[in-house]
């Protein structure tokens, strides 16, 4: 038996949806699966809540890079996208790949990554929403 949410990221990635269409088939698959696993029969104590610091679900992760003091990149992909996508990113080190992960798989939002370059303006930022 294939996961539908691979199945959707499968598409995206061949081309035949585009991440704005996947969003809300991989939210719901998502919550799908988050309402069978709240309903199975292991310890509520382990159970992640998926909240973040506002109280609120997170849906997205957004990258954001600056040159010279203004934004060349403002790209927003949907959750379950950018936990595939994550371990491509290039020039991410492993262990801010693990931080990452660590954030979303605590259900955190908020700035996950800054990297400010200070004098020319320029920078990084990965904020879970």
């Amino acid at each position: 038996m294939t996961d539908p949410i691979e199945d959707v990221l499968n598409l995206v990635a061949s081309g035949r949806l585009t991440a704005e269409q996947a969003a809300p088939i991989l939210d719901a698959l998502e919550a799908d699966r988050a309402n069978g696993e709240a309903s199975g029969d292991h310890d509520e104590g382990q159970r992640d809540d998926a909240r973040g610091r506002g109280g609120r679900s997170a849906s997205a992760i957004r990258i954001e890079i600056s040159e010279a003091g203004r934004k060349v990149v403002n790209l927003r992909v949907p959750l379950a996208l950018g936990r595939m996508a994550i371990d491509h990113v290039p020039g991410l080190a492993p262990d801010t790949i693990s931080r990452i992960r660590e954030a979303l798989d605590e259900g955190l939002t908020g700035p996950v990554l800054i990297v400010d370059d200070g004098e020319s303006g320029g920078g990084v930022r990965i904020v879970i929403e």
